[in-house]
C-alpha cells in the first residue's frame, strides 16, 4: 500500500539538470520559482584561484567545462540541462552563448538553456527592446553584458552596477532594491537584475508594482525558460514573466 499523500506521485513530474559555478550559493532560493512537480538537480564547476571577473566567467564556461559537468548530470534523465551563470554565458557574445548550448546538446542534454539566452527569450516574449541593467559587477563586465544584449537588439538605456568581485550572495536585498530604483529609466521597457547569485525573488513582485513594468532576474528567467523548454509545469507565481504580461 502506498504511504505518500493524496495527489503526490513517486517520482518529480519533471527535472532540471543544473550546472552552477562554484561559489553559487542560493540552491535555496532558486528553488522558488520550481513547481513542487518538478526538481532541480545541482553540479558545480571546478573551483578557481580568481575573483569574479572576466577571466573567471571566461573559466567556468569553457566547452571542456561545458561537457564534463553536463556527463555528470545525464544519468538521471533530465528533461533540461539549464547552465545557471550569467555572466559565463554572455562572455562570449551571442555565438558563444549559441555555441554553449551546442554543446550540452552534444554530450547529450535533451535540452539546453543558458541563463544568458533565456534572457533573450524572456524578453522577447514580453515583447521587451529596451532595458535598464542592475548588477553586481565591474563595469567591463557591465559593457560585455550591454555588447552582448545590442548584438541581440535590445538597447540598454541604463545601467549601473555594485562593483563588487566577491561575496555577491552577501548583498542584502534592499541594497538591490535601491541599486533598481537608482537605475530605472522612463525609455525602458524592463530591468533586468543580472547575477545568479544576488537574492531577487522577493524583489520582484513590489518592484513591478512600483515601476509599473516587468522586472526579470537571471535566476527567474533561466527557471522559466527550462520550465518552458521542458514542457513542464509553470508556477503559480505573481511576477509579470509568469503571469505572462
Amino acid at each position: 500500500m502506498s504511504t505518500l499523500p493524496p495527489g503526490q506521485s513517486a517520482e518529480p513530474a519533471g527535472l532540471i539538470a543544473t550546472i552552477v559555478p562554484y561559489d553559487f550559493a542560493l540552491d535555496r532560493e532558486m528553488w522558488r520559482w520550481a513547481p513542487t512537480e518538478v526538481s532541480l538537480l545541482v553540479t558545480r564547476t571546478g573551483r578557481l584561484p580568481v575573483l569574479e571577473t572576466l577571466e573567471m566567467a571566461e573559466q567556468i564556461s569553457t566547452e571542456e567545462v561545458l561537457r564534463s559537468r553536463t556527463l555528470d548530470l545525464l544519468d538521471v534523465e533530465p528533461d533540461v540541462v539549464l547552465y545557471l551563470c550569467t555572466s559565463g554565458s554572455f562572455v562570449r557574445g551571442v555565438a558563444g552563448e549559441r555555441r554553449m548550448r551546442e554543446v550540452m546538446r552534444e554530450t547529450g542534454a535533451p535540452r539546453a538553456v543558458t541563463t544568458s539566452g533565456a534572457l533573450l527569450t524572456a524578453l522577447d516574449h514580453l515583447g521587451v527592446r529596451s532595458v535598464s541593467l542592475a548588477t553586481p559587477y565591474l563595469p567591463i563586465m557591465n559593457t560585455r553584458l550591454e555588447s552582448y544584449l545590442a548584438e541581440a537588439g535590445i538597447r540598454v538605456v541604463a545601467s549601473g552596477g555594485l562593483g563588487l568581485v566577491q561575496h555577491i550572495w552577501r548583498v542584502p536585498p534592499a541594497s538591490v532594491y535601491d541599486l533598481v530604483l537608482t537605475i530605472d529609466h522612463p525609455d525602458a521597457e524592463a530591468v533586468f537584475i543580472s547575477c545568479t547569485n544576488l537574492q531577487t525573488y522577493d524583489l520582484i513582485a513590489p518592484l513591478e508594482k512600483e515601476l509599473g513594468k516587468p522586472v526579470l532576474t537571471a535566476n527567474q528567467v533561466s527557471i522559466w525558460a527550462a520550465l518552458r523548454m521542458g514542457g513542464l509545469p509553470m508556477p503559480d507565481i505573481d511576477q509579470r514573466l509568469f503571469r505572462g504580461n
